[in-house]
């Protein structure tokens, strides 16, 4: 065990010979931190939390009570091999949140990037590559593979399908069923989730310039009604475009996946 002397460790908290706990960390009362967890400096674990696995935890990350972080995959091909979690600095994990490490069937690493909220009740599910900024709200899942870009937002009771990619910048309704790709900047509501638009407010309040923001809008046109199936239109909008974001968005409808796109109305 490797507990650095400016670290607090309650004495009711539990650390398991072999856990790193960098400078500056507080581990609050009946908290579990497991043999193979390393925290960063500042990192603070609230009451009642369990880290557990082979599990990182970045500079300045809260975990808050009850959350149960780096626990094994909810998959039934799981047969003990060691996988990891990763998270990145900075994030605020709160009540009840779980994080999974991965499999070997899907790189054997969940990984959640700088500067999240995951709100009461998220999961976070194995082989997730989770980027920065991101924002779960309350009861919000990601099932096992998913990838969400940065700054994406997740609506409360919402849900990711397994394998989905959710691009940069894009927006998920509250109570809404997510079964496909999402392209970046996108907006998804409704009970079973409809791609209805674009995260306007979002790139606003990004400072995103207004030629790149009519460029997306055209865009979004096109991919709605243009000829052709929906990777023809991207590819011609590839062909076509200058914008940076439209590219993104082209880049991303004709990358690899796992599933279909939620295309537009």
């Amino acid at each position: 065990m490797s507990v650095d002397a400016a670290a607090t460790i309650h004495a009711s908290a539990v650390v398991e010979p072999g856990a790193v706990v960098g400078a500056g960390c507080v581990v609050g009362p009946f908290s579990l931190i497991g043999a193979r967890v390393t925290l960063a400096a500042n990192v603070e674990i609230k009451s009642h939390a369990v880290v557990t696995g082979i599990t990182e935890i970045g500079e300045g990350s809260v975990v808050f009570p009850h959350a149960c972080i780096g626990e094994v995959p909810q998959d039934l091909k799981f047969r003990g091999e060691k996988t990891r979690l990763v998270v990145g600095a900075r994030n605020r994990i709160r009540e009840g949140v779980t994080m999974n490490t991965g499999t070997s069937g899907g790189g054997g690493v969940t990984r959640v990037g700088d500067d999240g909220l995951f709100m009461a009740g998220a999961h976070v599910a194995h082989d997730c590559q989770v980027g920065d900024r991101v924002i779960m709200v309350n009861n919000s899942a990601l099932a096992g593979h998913c990838i969400v870009g940065d700054d994406v937002i997740i609506g409360g009771l919402s849900g990711i399908h397994q394998w989905v990619r959710i691009g940069r910048g894009a927006i998920i309704g509250a109570v809404t069923m997510v079964t496909n790709d999402v392209i970046p900047h996108g907006l998804v509501q409704g009970p079973r989730g409809v791609l209805d638009g674009l995260n306007l407010v979002g790139l606003k309040r990004k400072g995103v310039a207004r030629s790149d923001i009519t460029a997306l809008r055209a865009a979004y046109q096109m991919l709605a009604q243009g000829e052709g199936t929906f990777q023809d239109r991207a590819q011609r909008l590839s062909d076509e475009t200058e914008s940076g974001y439209v590219r993104e968005v082209t880049d991303f409808v004709l990358g690899a996946t796992d599933r279909s796109f939620l295309t537009p109305g």
